[in-house]
């Protein structure tokens, strides 16, 4: 068989279509791990010793346990737990589970970046709000974060490229996007090679553009300082 007879439009589109779930997966659990992450930041540099310590918790369980367990844990545990809760069954779609289980992972690593930002910013920034009387929720949200977001820029930037390249762990429990797109072709024609470097292709293709973008971002930031 030729390799225009497996690179047909319809198996092309296919695969697109597979890459076009996978960035749908990273934009979805780069947002919701975002914002996880700014939560468990608050948390970690408050003064109150419980959020701290869940805080730390949080970060040190997700960060010490691989996202495979992760994904496969609440895929096959939490059908369970809801039924010796509830006494009845519960169907639980594999999408929803992997963004859910992706974005918990990389909020734990969103939160050490976000308070290292924070925790960048000088001090007398800090005493300069509170001798104006300003809130704490405002000072984090006008002053602090956006400084912090600037230097913590390039690694959220590598934390999103890494979802784009890690949403092919969510095929392990029946989720179809690029990579599994990639195996099932290889399969249907007995040729794994041939679909493994399109697939290649389309991953070095979706995280050259991220990167491409993030940098005239990362210019235009630094011009504006």
């Amino acid at each position: 068989m030729t390799l225009s007879d497996m690179l047909t439009v319809e198996n092309l589109t296919y695969l697109l279509n597979g890459a076009m779930m996978s960035l749908f997966i990273a934009i979805c659990t780069f947002t919701f791990g975002t914002i996880l992450g700014v939560i468990g930041a608050a948390m970690k540099i408050s003064k109150s010793k419980l959020l701290q310590w869940i805080a730390k918790i949080y970060v040190d369980f997700i960060r010490g346990t691989p996202m495979l367990l992760q994904i496969l844990f609440l895929y096959l545990g939490f059908p369970l737990i809801y039924k010796m809760v509830t006494g009845s069954f519960i169907r639980v779609n594999p999408y929803v589970i992997g963004i859910i289980a992706i974005s918990i992972n990389s909020g734990a690593y969103v939160t050490e970046l976000i308070r290292g930002g924070i925790q960048s910013i000088d001090k007398g920034q800090w005493e300069a709000c509170q001798t104006l009387g300003l809130p704490y929720g405002l000072t984090m949200r006008k002053i602090i974060l956006p400084q912090a977001f600037k230097n913590v820029l390039p690694p959220l930037v590598s934390e999103f490229i890494m979802l784009i390249k890690d949403s092919c762990l969510i095929s392990c429990i029946g989720a179809v996007e690029l990579l599994q797109g990639a195996q099932i072709l290889g399969a249907r024609y007995y040729n794994y090679v041939v679909f493994l470097v399109a697939a290649s292709i389309i991953y070095l293709i979706m995280t050259s553009v991220v990167s491409f973008f993030a940098n005239k971002l990362e210019k235009r930031l630094a011009a504006n300082d």
